[in-house]
């Protein structure tokens, strides 16, 4: 047997054995965690600028802005607002016979949060609008009259193509880089997007060739069903799309037509996904309240949310701005802005209302035809959707959303005026 004496152990390998320990544990500790990146993770940016084939270059740099964080495992390994770097690829400029032009872009790389670059795969190919028919019509047309004339018109030239400021895309990280957690910010909690979107939200639209218009002044939190209907039920009508035939048509039904149809605007890239019209039943035609909705693709608990420019058409007028007809609004766009507020809660679809303010205040500006127009700048939440319980505000809200208490509105809010020209 072995004596107590033996089982002894020295106190000096015991204190060995316990420094080794601590040092082996700090070491561990002092190892940061790495995060992998999967490969073809999805990346949301905007274009930073237009981009048309009538002065871009091939190889031309373009700047590209991402507008929603990139999390992964409760960290942002991109931020929003974050910077990414494109090119332009490929340019052809508008052709004889009505062909449009093209521009084809890609996306090259973006910086992570810790400062490290990682490669981007997308491209886009927009195409300009071709004026073949166009072409074909007249000729037909002056073939009637004088034969001769009509190979004037394969001289015709179709539309330059152009990308919009704003435009949506959606890139894939390359490979699976990997970067260090550490000093990385935790991701923001939350089952609201709205503070997120209002960061990001562009102040006004644009038209086909890139020139800013309306001012968004509403913001729609909704189910798309519940959208229309709100609508539907205070009497908005859905307005026709352009077509060929629309001057017949305008003839034929004349100021009794209600769906007379709206120019195509633009946001995130894309034209309105609903144009909604309430007419003035003596002057149907030249006097409307009217807006134009696009879908974001935020959520705010899980419900939609919808981005919306109103205005008042006051009038008609004929070949101005580059239109043959064109439609005069109120200036005092807040009045339009507030009417539809106060139409629609009279319908007692409206649960919740709030203003906000955006990131880009827009006061003093003008349509895509040139007229001028001002506001406050703040912007009209209407929640559509089935009311529920209130919640508790998500403590990481965005310092560009202003809560307001809203009583029900009884009319327009004073119009307000600045020297300050919303940027351009």
């Amino acid at each position: 047997m072995f004596s107590a004496h033996d089982r002894k152990i020295p106190a000096y390998i015991l204190l060995t054995i316990l420094l080794v320990s601590c040092v082996s544990g700090q070491d561990k500790s002092a190892i940061p965690g790495r995060l992998i990146i999967p490969d073809g993770t999805a990346v949301t940016l905007r274009l930073a600028e237009n981009v048309s084939s009538a002065h871009a270059r091939v190889g031309d740099s373009l700047d590209f802005v991402v507008v929603r964080d990139v999390n992964l495992e409760g960290f942002t390994v991109i931020p929003a607002g974050t910077r990414a770097r494109g090119s332009i690829t490929g340019v052809k400029g508008k052709r004889f016979l009505g062909i449009g032009g093209n521009v084809a872009l890609k996306l090259d790389s973006v910086e992570l949060a810790n400062g490290d670059r990682v490669t981007l795969c997308a491209r886009m190919d927009v195409k300009g609008r071709s004026r073949t028919k166009l072409m074909a019509a007249a000729m037909i047309a002056t073939g009637l009259i004088f034969l001769p004339a009509t190979p004037v018109f394969l001289l015709t030239r179709g539309h330059d193509s152009t990308v919009l400021k704003s435009t949506e895309i959606t890139a894939q990280i390359e490979g699976a880089p990997s970067v260090l957690s550490a000093g990385l910010a935790p991701s923001r909690e939350g089952s609201s997007q709205l503070a997120e979107m209002m960061d990001y939200l562009p102040p006004r639209v644009f038209n086909g060739e890139g020139r800013e218009g309306d001012m968004l002044n509403l913001v729609f939190v909704a189910q798309q069903e519940d959208l229309q209907d709100a609508f539907a039920r205070a009497g908005w009508v859905k307005t026709d799309k352009w077509r060929l035939a629309f001057v017949w048509h305008l003839l034929r039904h004349g100021t009794n037509d209600s769906q007379v149809p709206m120019a195509r605007f633009y946001l995130f890239g894309r034209v309105q996904d609903y144009s909604y019209a309430l007419p003035d039943p003596d002057a149907v035609v030249s006097r409307r309240h009217h807006l134009r909705i696009w879908k974001t693709g935020y959520t705010e608990d899980g419900t939609p949310i919808w981005a919306g420019a109103a205005t008042h058409d006051v009038a008609i007028e004929i070949a101005k701005g580059g239109h043959l007809i064109n439609h005069r609004i109120d200036p005092a766009v807040d009045a339009e802005r507030d009417f539809i507020g106060a139409n629609l809660t009279d319908t007692a679809s409206v649960s919740r209302q709030e203003y906000l303010h955006g990131v880009d205040p827009v006061f003093q500006a003008q349509t895509d035809s040139g007229e001028a127009y001002h506001s406050d700048s703040r912007i009209l939440l209407l929640d559509i959707h089935s009311a529920m319980p209130a919640k508790a505000s998500v403590a990481s809200q965005s310092s560009a959303v202003v809560r307001v208490t809203v009583l029900p509105i009884t009319a327009p809010a004073e119009s307000f005026q600045s020297n300050l020209t919303s940027p351009r």
